[in-house]
């Protein structure tokens, strides 16, 4: 079935904990993840004070000269840490569409406090856990992110448990392949745009997201989806809530069966001061363990269909797309 408009479900019947309410936050779930691959989650326990403060902390390192952000610039294309500069990515290039880079700057972290094992350290593990990088003198700015990281990922392991419900399977059912998750926490700064933009180029490109599911807090309006219907709609956009989408692996997963939806940030009127100003998004990718093996699960194949898709692990699907999203015409871009 689809679904045009990107729904919004509460989600407070789901951490009241009855067997009733969440069997019924898990069908709202899972009929959006089938019909458009997006949603808009209300009451989802996460402190709106440890959002401001994570918010704030990001508007200071955005407001810095560009010298000093570049300090903690990307170290190399395949580890997602520190600051991209505006048009250093085309979000396109993951699809291997060519578009201009992005009109965005973004500062990224990954997983904090990482044990020194073979697991976390060890060739197998690449740079899914590189050190993070962080800018100096702003008070708070290390702690806000670590915390809004950690807030993020329980609050993943939530949503991947609704996920497993909605498609049939245990609670618990993901719990072993999210337990060492690779996730990534993102900052998008989108300046005011004080020039028109290039043909075909945008704040964000058309994209989709490369891993299990993503929670988006934007600042404002400009997040679009492309439902089945062929349009382009406005994701709604609420001042206490979280958009969340699903993502590649979570398609590969169902089989097909829930959808991973192209979207992307548009444009404000180039030509309107009211609307024409900086946006910014707090962003959170949530990637299985780099072995997991993403294979069709078994309550998404029918008898005698074959799965859709070759068994990938989530390292390694990661590390491929972040490659192209960086690399244009086989050329990195930079400022």
């Amino acid at each position: 079935m689809s679904v045009l408009n990107v729904p919004v479900i509460d989600l407070q019947p789901w951490f009241t904990g009855t067997p009733e309410g969440k069997a019924a936050v898990a069908r709202a779930v899972d009929e959006a993840c089938r019909g458009i691959g997006f949603l808009v989650i209300t009451h989802h326990q996460i402190d709106p004070a440890l959002i401001q403060r994570v918010s704030e902390a990001s508007r200071r390192f955005f407001a810095l000269p560009l010298a000093e952000k570049r300090k903690v610039d990307r170290p190399r294309d395949d580890a997602v840490r520190g600051y991209s500069a505006v048009g250093e990515e085309g979000l396109s290039y993951s699809l291997e569409e060519a578009a201009p880079g992005d009109l965005k700057e973004s500062f990224s972290i990954g997983p904090s406090n990482v044990p020194q094992d073979d697991y976390h350290r060890g060739p197998a593990a690449g740079a899914h856990f590189e050190p993070n990088l962080w800018p100096e003198g702003l008070p708070d700015f290390r702690e806000a992110y670590t915390a809004y990281f950690e807030a993020m990922s329980a609050l993943s392991r939530s949503l991947m448990c609704m996920f497993a419900l909605g498609l049939g399977l245990p609670e618990t059912y993901f719990d072993d392949k999210i337990n060492e998750h690779i996730s990534m926490f993102r900052v998008l700064s989108y300046p005011a745009q004080t020039e028109p933009p290039l043909p075909g180029q945008m704040r964000a490109g058309a994209h989709s997201d490369y891993g299990s599911l993503t929670i988006v807090r934007p600042d404002g309006p400009g997040l679009q989806v492309f439902n089945k219907a062929g349009q382009w709609v406005d994701v709604p956009h609420m001042p206490d809530a979280f958009a969340v989408n699903i993502g590649d692996l979570m398609m590969q997963w169902t089989n097909d069966q829930w959808t991973s939806t192209l979207h992307r940030v548009v444009n404000p009127p180039f030509d309107d001061a009211m609307k024409n100003t900086r946006r910014q998004s707090l962003v959170f990718f949530h990637q299985p363990n780099y072995d997991a093996m993403i294979e069709c699960l078994p309550v998404c194949l029918a008898p005698g269909e074959t799965p859709k898709h070759a068994p990938i692990s989530s390292g390694d699907h990661l590390t491929s797309k972040f490659v192209k999203q960086t690399t244009f015409g086989g050329t990195k871009v930079t400022a």
